[in-house]
């Protein structure tokens, strides 16, 4: 049977940790996991626990020097980054890194929604940037966006019953625009499931996958938690115009003081749900148009958590939220 070597970096993010769980899941093929991390943060309670469930924990400084992480990276099949959206230039030293390792895939941290290469979301310019560069060094790579998480997609309930797993930051998005905008989503836990198929499949080298379990609107959202949930919600909306401001004076809040993560993750909610809900880029057939292979033709025999099915999980609280901190 077949073994494949990964290491990722970033494991235990949200994103991280659904693949993580994944590979640790699959029979075939097998993955052997190494985790690299910060070496401040090799002893704390989370890298005990991926070891305990028999991950590999290494240290690594991606700054330091390339001779050390080299030598980690060597016989390594696939790395994967899950690394936080604003440490991604950590990223060019990991490529070359991988590169003369003789990695045979990288997976830059992109795991996202779909969103045109630039001008729309500032992180996203940066990812394309990276993308480029790989493609320049000549990595082999996979360029993969999962969809808008289940988990920041549900709405607040008036009697509370969903503020243990809404977060501050993607709780009260309001509706964009009629409430009709599509936009495709998927399970947090299904993430790390796409991956380890996409990762395994010489089809999707050097190319852009798109994989999502289901399209929705937010009236649809909408619709489903007030049927399921037996509560009313209530409609706030934002028009065009208010979305263009807001994204405009979320940049210029944290312009003015960059260290500020809260300023940052504001200017980051508001350009995404320009892409999303104005815009409507998080679809299929936008996916399509750029050039992604759809996961939905690569994989049919996907067996994916629906959102009706997260939202039942969510009512009987077995499940927990995201981006609590």
């Amino acid at each position: 049977m077949t073994t494949i070597k990964v290491a990722v970096v970033g494991a235990s993010g949200e994103s991280g940790q659904s693949i993580v769980n994944a590979l640790l899941e699959s029979t075939n093929p097998k993955f052997e996991v190494t985790a690299l991390t910060r070496p401040q943060s090799l002893n704390k309670p989370v890298n005990a626990q991926l070891q305990s469930r028999g991950v590999k924990i290494v240290p690594a400084d991606l700054r330091g020097p390339s001779e050390k992480l080299v030598e980690m990276l060597t016989g390594i099949d696939v790395v994967i980054s899950a690394i936080y959206f604003n440490s991604l230039d950590d990223e060019y030293p990991l490529a070359d890194a991988a590169k003369a390792a003789g990695v045979k895939r990288f997976v830059q941290s992109a795991l996202m929604i779909v969103i045109p290469p630039r001008g729309v979301v500032s992180f996203r310019d940066k990812k394309e940037e990276i993308l480029n560069y790989i493609q320049k060094i000549r990595l082999p790579y996979t360029y993969i966006d999962a969809g808008w998480w289940h988990q920041i997609m549900v709405p607040r309930l008036p009697s509370g019953r969903f503020d243990h797993i809404v977060s501050s930051a993607h709780g009260d998005i309001p509706i964009a625009l009629d409430g009709n905008v599509r936009t495709a989503l998927s399970d947090l836990r299904d993430v790390g499931r796409y991956v380890a198929r996409i990762i395994a499949d010489p089809r999707t080298l050097n190319k852009r996958v798109h994989v999502y379990n289901e399209v929705y609107t937010q009236n649809k959202v909408y619709e489903v938690v007030e049927r399921l949930s037996g509560e009313r919600l209530p409609r706030k909306y934002i028009s065009d115009a208010e979305a263009l401001a807001q994204v405009k004076n979320a940049r210029e809040a944290y312009k003015q003081n960059p260290t500020d993560m809260r300023a940052l993750g504001e200017w980051t909610t508001a350009q995404l749900l320009y892409s999303w809900g104005i815009r409507g880029d998080n679809t299929p057939e936008y996916a399509q148009f750029l050039g992604y292979l759809n996961g939905k033709e690569l994989y049919p025999d996907f067996e994916y958590i629906t959102f009706e099915d997260y939202v039942k999980e969510a009512l009987e609280g077995k499940v927990k939220g995201v981006y609590q901190g």
